[in-house]
């Protein structure tokens, strides 16, 4: 899996590459300033960047290139950026604190899930939209405590059976609970991981225009 990775703090981009390499990524370029992502992707065709939310060009690639994976890495929550970079499609797609770096396990398995076409939502982003969108929707309100979980790790990306896991119970207790979710949001059904974090996202961007964080 070839990689570029775009930041402009070098410690942050050595620690990247250290970690991407040990997980077997080749890394095939750097950026460590704004005008060098694009040149960097278009130069070395990767299958993965892993780029700084201030480097801009992520929005840029994602709709030049439909079919390359974007990881991109923020300091603190910017919901806006989220919803735009997902409303381009969740197919190989991510977005990502840099706190969960720390975590070299989840972090890596996320970069996996990316880059094989997956998608990663940031828990924390989609706290923030689960709360926004229950000030202004009954129906989150009838969500039991553990459909509220398994909502949250859909909206993330996992799969069922990733899910299963994280929560201790079986895949067939996943599927109910996610189409107990899909009843109660009004959404379509579809074991497709896609279509679904899609549904999910889309969904819980419906709430009156909030402050940017």
């Amino acid at each position: 899996m070839r990689v570029v990775v775009d930041e402009d703090e070098a410690l942050m981009r050595e620690g990247l590459v250290l970690v991407l390499e040990r997980a077997g990524f080749e890394v095939v370029g750097e950026a460590g300033d704004a005008t060098e992502p694009l040149r960097q992707a278009r130069a070395h065709d990767p299958d993965l960047v892993v780029t700084d939310i201030r480097m801009p060009p992520a929005l840029e690639l994602r709709r030049e290139r439909p079919e390359l994976a974007v990881l991109v890495l923020s300091q603190h929550v910017q919901r806006r950026y989220a919803l735009e970079l997902f409303e381009l499609g969740t197919h190989g797609v991510g977005y990502l604190l840099k706190q969960r770096i720390a975590d070299v396990e989840t972090f890596v398995q996320s970069l996996e899930r990316v880059s094989s076409g997956g998608s990663a939502l940031d828990p924390e982003v989609v706290a923030v939209m689960v709360s926004r969108t229950q000030q202004d929707d009954e129906a989150l309100d009838g969500l039991t405590p553990r459909q509220r979980e398994v909502l949250a790790l859909v909206a993330e990306g996992r799969s069922n059976a990733a899910i299963a896991r994280r929560l201790s119970i079986t895949e067939k207790a996943v599927v109910r609970h996610v189409a107990h979710v899909y009843d109660a949001l009004g959404l379509t059904a579809s074991p497709d991981d896609h279509r679904r974090v899609r549904a999910v996202v889309e969904y819980l961007s419906r709430t009156s225009e909030p402050p940017q964080l």
